[in-house]
């Protein structure tokens, strides 16, 4: 065959096939990171309303995306290290709850998107610039942990109307907010707050025994991953000491605990999905405003209230959004 010949075949063959060459080639699928405060994807239902909310969008994990798990199991040091795992994965997004978590992934990128899907004040923690103009790489959702924790304080006052001394059980290494906003309401009603102060070291039983004035009228427990973890042995310090406590989360009641009050978290991580999409689809987290709660739950259980011996109000249990018998 003539050189020229050759050559001119050559290219016209390269020149028809090299589209469709690069129309086969596979779409990249997006990798998510999900760092929760639980500790197995099994049992964590952050995860289960958020894979829900990614269903209802059309995305399945392990087919056009890839959900990468990471828990804290309660522990904030754990953190840093993996956000870290999620950055030198190279994920597109990171997707996480509580404040610690959101400060991580900052510390660690500025580029990667992160979605708050849960948690504390951000621009009182100096993550966003305000709500509606976040600026930066965060955005997503607050549940308002530290507001609603006076309005658990009142509803603890009308479950126990008799109520004139709460222990306050918190973190020793956070929930200053939430204990300013629950001590605000206490002198409002009248309540005189004795407060409890647990650490990762402490070994729960021993520690609530020890430092649990013996004339207290019932327990509030504030906001805090490391608590939540450790829910079964405060809920059964409580009902041993038949003292009516409530919660900052449903995982309490379900565990046995009296009462709880919050927003609905499970469908604050279904709708963090929705920023997920948005951003996966070009949006900058810059520009998306953060939302705020409009689902909450109250949680009554009456075997527990059964237990202690506690009549509850009709009138509170009529507000229940779900009653546990």
């Amino acid at each position: 065959m003539n050189p020229k010949h050759f050559l001119w075949l050559l290219t016209a063959t390269l020149l028809v096939h090299t589209p469709l060459a690069i129309a086969q080639q596979p779409k990249k699928i997006p990798r998510v990171g999900f760092v929760s405060p639980g500790d197995s994807p099994q049992y964590d239902f952050r995860f289960d309303a958020f894979l829900l909310g990614l269903r209802e969008l059309g995305y399945v994990d392990g087919k056009n995306v890839i959900v990468e798990y990471r828990g804290a199991d309660g522990k904030n040091e754990r953190y840093p290290k993996l956000v870290a795992e999620l950055v030198h994965l190279g994920v597109n997004i990171i997707v996480t709850a509580t404040p610690a978590g959101v400060l991580a992934a900052k510390n660690a990128s500025t580029a990667i998107p992160i979605v708050m899907a849960a948690g504390g004040d951000p621009v009182r923690a100096g993550l966003i610039a305000s709500l509606a103009h976040p600026g930066g790489n965060v955005t997503g959702l607050t549940s308002l942990p530290e507001a609603l924790s006076g309005k658990r304080l009142e509803i603890l006052k009308e479950v126990v109307p008799h109520t004139t001394t709460v222990a306050v059980l918190k973190n020793r290494e956070g929930g200053v907010d939430s204990l300013k906003e629950t001590n605000g309401v206490a002198r409002a009603l009248g309540i005189n707050l004795q407060l409890i102060e647990l650490g990762d070291s402490d070994a729960v039983d021993k520690a609530l025994l020890e430092k649990t004035p013996k004339h207290v009228d019932a327990l509030v427990v504030l906001p805090s991953p490391m608590l939540v973890n450790r829910r079964t042995g405060i809920v059964q310090f409580a009902a041993g000491k038949k003292l009516p406590a409530i919660y900052p989360n449903s995982e309490y009641a379900n565990a046995g605990g009296l009462v709880s009050y919050a927003a609905n978290v499970s469908d604050l991580f279904r709708r963090a999905a929705i920023y997920v999409d948005k951003i996966l689809k070009g949006a900058k987290p810059a520009d998306l405003p953060l939302e705020q709660p409009t689902k909450f739950e109250l949680v009554i259980n009456l075997k527990t209230a059964n237990q202690i011996r506690l009549t509850i109000p009709p009138n509170v249990l009529a507000r229940a959004d779900r009653v546990i018998r």
